[in-house]
């Protein structure tokens, strides 16, 4: 019986070429033409002002942590329904986390509870495009332009993906809020192993986010001839990676479309496959774009996904349920302080992700929507 993993890098055939490529010119430090190559793959592509690889998701959310000057006992509201680097990034520097819950259509944050939430200590709203789909973007920067707050996307799942505003404009996620995080981990739709970007949307962040990239000096100002020598000028960590994992990305950005197109059939394919079934399929609000992240199901009880866990683990099928309520986390309980994160709870005990990557064959999935259908 062949066995179909939860998930599986797809390698689109060059990526050792640029590997070798770059090790080759001799520079394989950091910020040399791969790296360029995709920041301004970034910039060019998704509107955003400043792009700079880093070494991952979590990274460039500590970076955001930084540039927005997060002191102890600043609050930061965001979903407790979401990875634990978007919370620690922010913990890191002192901050108290203020969970909201999820929507009850979708996982990602319930945009009309944020301003319940508010106070004088707020500092940033951090929306996370759950499965890439958008958060309600035009509520969030209009509560963040009410109460003067800072808005960061966790972008990590949403590349290629895009939100209209009521007006009718279309920006691309991770190039509204203040800054955005994207992710290139190994279950990302286009990948380097590990890897990350911060985007910068406001230009007051540019130069000082150089600063805290290249380990708190002006390095990146001395190459371009900006400066005579450069020194320690600010707090700043290694945040830049090196070349080899911007020559992998690089051959992954370069098939970007590709890569897509495949994941929307596989998307689709599911989404065809399993209408009128008992469980709650994916729901992607109308002012968002799919850009086919992930593909889950929501049981309707916690023994519900247990059954169709292993149902499809009998099988050899390696379906997956995904976050727990970080408000509900060993670390964070006797902090958190907030109501009942009743939608939250809800996913965290019920959602299941189903085996979603780019070599998924029909055949695969075929055989797990018929067991799908055939239980529920």
């Amino acid at each position: 019986m062949k066995n179909t993993p939860f998930n599986k890098p797809h390698l689109t055939g060059k990526e050792t070429d640029y590997i070798k490529e770059a090790v080759d010119s001799q520079k394989i430090s950091g910020n040399g033409v791969f790296t360029k190559k995709c920041q301004q793959f970034f910039e060019s592509n998704y509107g955003i002002k400043k792009a700079l690889l880093t070494t991952s998701c979590t990274d460039a959310l500590e970076m955001a942590a930084i540039l927005i000057n997060v002191q102890e006992g600043d609050e930061i509201i965001m979903p407790s329904y979401t990875f634990v680097s978007t919370a620690n990034a922010f913990v890191l520097r002192g901050a108290k986390i203020i969970f909201c819950d999820s929507r009850e259509d979708h996982p990602g944050i319930d945009e009309d509870k944020i301003e319940t939430l508010i106070t004088k200590k707020t500092k940033a709203i951090i929306p996370v495009h759950y499965a890439g789909v958008a958060s309600d973007m035009h509520k969030i920067m209009e509560l963040a332009a009410k109460y003067n707050l800072f808005v960061i996307e966790d972008a990590a799942q949403a590349i290629e993906n895009t939100y209209t505003f009521p007006n009718g404009e279309v920006k691309a996620l991770g190039s509204i809020g203040h800054m955005a995080a994207f992710s290139f981990h190994e279950t990302k739709n286009i990948i380097s192993g590990e890897g990350g970007l911060l985007a910068i949307n406001d230009e007051q962040f540019i130069e000082r986010a150089e600063i805290i990239w290249e380990k708190g000096t002006n390095r990146s100002a001395f190459f371009r001839g900006e400066i005579d020598k450069y020194g320690w000028v600010d707090i700043g960590s290694s945040f830049l990676p090196s070349e080899i994992i911007a020559a992998f990305l690089w051959a992954q950005l370069e098939n970007i479309k590709i890569i897509q197109q495949k994941r929307l059939d596989i998307w689709n394919f599911y989404q065809d496959q399993l209408k009128g079934i008992s469980l709650k399929t994916q729901s992607i609000p109308e002012y968002s774009t799919n850009n086919a992240h992930m593909f889950y199901l929501v049981c309707n009880n916690p023994d519900e996904r247990k059954q169709l866990i292993q149902i499809l683990s009998n099988q050899g099928i390696g379906a997956v349920f995904h976050y727990l309520s970080l408000h509900k986390s060993p670390f964070y309980t006797s902090k958190y302080e907030g109501d009942e994160l009743k939608y939250s709870d809800h996913y965290s005990d019920c959602l299941v992700r189903l085996p979603f990557f780019y070599n998924l064959t029909q055949e695969e999935q075929q055989k797990i929507c018929l067991l799908i259908r055939a239980n529920f």
